[in-house]
């Protein structure tokens, strides 16, 4: 690191840093003397755990955005958020027998999927810059491979969930999506979403 290069000035958590201005918000951290904790978070090998609020000197604006992916700048205003990020959903794949199940599960599992009020809060929270709203209603109609593949990038850091107000936990959903279309050959989802909908007797067959 050149001793002539360029050095910003920031707040972190309420206090004042200056840093090189190549460094990311986590970098700063450490260059300013703190601690560098290991066997958590990414020195642990698990991503997520650096989601900060951010506020630019040029704008008014709050984003989400995650820690070690920001660069400092001058004027910047940082606060890592810090929250108990317990979920309610458990299950077993081995407890799904077959691919045919899975929609079935999956609404007894996530219940809450079918209240989204398609407010847009977990699209706004995704520092990944994820469509998680339309991953949880693919999620929700059966179409589990295509909700899937919108949650590549998900680093599971919880923002969506503590800004649905349905208490929604939509990483989890992706993360369920994921799990299954891997562990099962999934069929189609319209002939499973017919099946469902004859077993919830919703649908009305002549014979």
């Amino acid at each position: 690191m050149s001793e002539t290069e360029k050095r910003v000035n920031l707040t972190i958590n309420g206090k004042p840093i200056t840093a090189p201005a190549s460094l990311s918000v986590i970098q700063a951290l450490w260059h300013a003397g703190y601690p560098r904790v290991k066997s958590i978070g990414c020195l642990q090998g698990v991503c997520g755990s650096c989601r900060v609020m951010v506020r630019r000197a040029d704008s008014h604006e709050v984003t989400m955005e995650l820690g070690c992916q920001l660069l400092v700048a001058e004027g910047m205003h940082v606060s890592f958020l810090v929250f108990p990020n317990p979920t309610h959903h458990t299950y077993e794949l081995t407890g799904i027998s077959n691919s045919w199940e899975v929609q079935a599960r999956f609404h007894q599992i996530f219940p809450e999927a079918d209240h989204c009020r398609h407010c847009g809060g977990c699209d706004v929270s995704c520092p990944k810059g994820i469509e998680v709203e339309r991953g949880v209603e693919l999620a929700a109609k059966g179409r589990f491979s295509e909700a899937g593949d919108l949650f590549i990038e998900c680093v599971m850091c919880d923002l969506c969930m503590t800004a649905c107000p349905e208490n929604i936990s939509p990483n989890h959903v992706g993360l369920f999506a994921r799990r299954v279309t891997a562990y099962f050959h999934i069929r189609p989802s319209n002939l499973i979403n017919r099946l469902e909908t004859l077993r919830k007797g919703d649908l009305q067959v002549e014979i």
